[in-house]
């Protein structure tokens, strides 16, 4: 099995399918390479292929009015994007663009509505991804419009630390490095406003940060500040308090 049959199984939407069916779809797709911050796709573009992240990371983010950026989401590899093709989307709504070096598989929506025919269970997977996407992504409406700048940064914090935490013995270190830019557009507030707020949290021994990376120190702390917080952080903050 070569690299790309290796990467399409390692997907978790295709793990079940017989090597047959994987070795098919991979004959018909294409991979392409992107520098850190090359644009895969702009709104507008012509959306005819699904997309897997192999390696590196891709962030899909929109532009307002006002020239602000606002991130959707971060993907990570292993993971698809551009999947509305497949319910009838013809042209991109948004940008996607690489975060650092990353390598991209473009599978034809052609193909995998064909095995959505046949196999019931990737439209199930593929609905479950769906509604995990539009479930973040009102979650993070929600906070942009009535939550602090404050209590965005702290609720990000706590995202980030159910996708990228590495636990240690003190605390939680995202392995996920992030600018004070980066975070501000995922946040909808600025850059200045993010680094004066990391450094009251890191005052208040909340959390430390190293060269671009975070380290919470006090994941329950950080948690109880917010009035709600998904069930997924709830779990994470039980699992780190221990019994």
């Amino acid at each position: 099995m070569d690299d790309k049959h290796w990467h399409l199984k390692g997907c978790g939407l295709f793990d079940q399918l017989p090597i047959e069916e994987i070795a098919l779809l991979e004959s018909r797709s294409r991979i392409q390479t992107f520098p850190r911050k090359g644009l895969v796709y702009l709104p507008s573009d012509r959306s005819d292929a699904v997309l897997l992240v192999i390696s590196g990371r891709i962030r899909l983010y929109s532009v307002t009015s006002d020239g602000k950026e606002s991130v959707l989401t971060l993907i990570d590899p292993g993971e698809l994007f551009g999947e509305l093709v497949l319910f009838g989307q013809t042209r991109r709504e948004e940008f996607a663009e690489a975060m650092e070096s990353s390598v991209v598989v473009m599978i034809p929506g052609e193909e995998i509505r064909r095995l959505m025919e046949v196999r019931p269970s990737l439209t199930i997977k593929l609905s479950r991804l769906m509604g995990l996407r539009r479930v973040w992504i009102e979650r993070r409406l929600r906070s942009l419009l009535f939550r602090s700048n404050r209590d965005r940064l702290i609720s990000l914090l706590l995202e980030l630390a159910v996708k990228y935490g590495a636990p240690r013995s003190t605390g939680l270190w995202l392995s996920i490095r992030l600018s004070h830019q980066e975070m501000a557009s995922m946040i909808g507030s600025t850059r200045e406003s993010v680094t004066l707020l990391l450094g009251e949290l890191q005052y208040e021994r909340l959390l430390e940060v190293r060269r671009r990376q975070i380290f919470l120190t006090d994941l329950k702390r950080l948690a109880a500040s917010l009035d709600d917080i998904p069930p997924e952080v709830q779990q994470l903050v039980t699992a780190q308090s221990g019994p």
